[in-house]
């Protein structure tokens, strides 16, 4: 939120979310029960001209630019190597806690998480099934079909039971600036309804 109101570019609100998440970090219950269960957050950033991938490891992070095709997050690190921008201690955490040589490739996801990055987009999961219905339409996808795959439980995506998906959103931004962007929101405690 403070993101869409202190920037008018997505890589401007990139860098709001990153200089408040060095400042203040992140945390904070994010169910309103009482078990306490915290995470760390992924962002999906967008204008009309480029988006971004932003997702975080405490006060680490990492940022893709989305050159084309369909891009996805859900519950997990997605971003291995191409990496536009990042935490300018990224690495060297990463080295001082054992978990990159210095030497291969630098693999945020592989680095900063337990994911096997080269089973990602194969595994059932909510990260997998998502990026193969965004693919499934991909060249044709219109809010409709993004709503569709938002309410979509098989997959995983729209989650019944202990951890329920409760909200979704759709955007529409036009690369001409003299049409309007749409945003849809979901107005029941269940994207499906």
């Amino acid at each position: 939120r403070l993101g869409l109101e202190r920037a008018d570019t997505a890589e401007k609100a990139l860098t709001v979310i990153v200089d408040l998440l060095e400042k203040y970090g992140q945390g904070g219950n994010c169910m309103e029960s009482q078990m306490a269960f915290t995470y760390h957050n992924s962002f999906l950033i967008a204008d009309r001209k480029e988006a971004w991938v932003l997702e975080t490891s405490g006060k680490y992070w990492a940022a893709e630019k989305v050159e084309g095709g369909v891009r996805n997050i859900s519950n997990q690190l997605s971003i291995t190597t191409k990496i536009d921008r990042e935490h300018p201690e990224l690495r060297e955490y990463a080295k001082s806690k054992g978990w990159w040589n210095g030497e291969k490739e630098f693999d945020f996801a592989a680095a900063y998480s337990y994911v096997n990055t080269a089973r990602m987009t194969t595994s059932r999961g909510r990260y997998c099934e998502g990026y193969k219905l965004l693919n499934k339409h991909k060249g044709s996808i219109t809010p409709e079909i993004m709503m569709e795959i938002l309410r979509d439980k098989d997959s995983g995506i729209n989650m019944e039971g202990g951890f329920m998906t409760t909200g979704s959103m759709v955007s529409v931004l036009p690369q001409q600036p003299d049409l309007p962007c749409i945003h849809y929101f979901t107005g029941t405690p269940d994207p499906a309804r």
